[in-house]
């Protein structure tokens, strides 16, 4: 029997459309730089391939953990700001690396975002284990 999932299955969508979307800006430019592996010292590849790099490298996990949420039964609402505030964070993040400045601030929130709404996730998962 399907369990209801409504509140991850949304922002598996946003953020698979999200993914898609930082998959293809690296595949554009090797299509007008004609780069097929790495980025041949090319600035503008290395950043989009960056963007879509980091997005895979915390959202999975943090997908993982609101599923686990979910299915614990976590309330919709805090579910829903844990997921629009990683929509969020995950936009800025891609947003401020758009040179390869440290001190961008859309960086900066974006990932401070990212790592503290896992760890609220992460505290959150700990209290339902803890709870039975």
């Amino acid at each position: 029997m399907p369990v209801p999932i409504p509140v991850t299955t949304l922002y598996l969508a946003v953020f698979a459309v999200f993914g898609s979307v930082l998959s293809f800006l690296p595949a554009q430019i090797r299509g007008r730089t004609g780069v097929s592996i790495g980025d041949a010292g090319n600035p503008q590849l290395l950043l989009a391939m960056r963007r879509h790099g980091n997005f895979l490298e915390y959202v999975p996990y943090f997908m993982t953990m609101m599923l686990a949420l979910e299915l614990n039964g976590a309330s919709a609402t805090s579910l829903h700001a844990l997921g629009g505030a990683m929509v969020a964070a995950r936009v800025a993040h891609a947003l401020g690396l758009k040179s390869d400045s440290i001190e961008s601030i859309f960086r900066l929130v974006g990932a401070g975002g990212t790592l503290l709404l896992t760890l609220v996730a992460t505290a959150m998962l700990v209290l339902q284990w803890m709870r039975g």
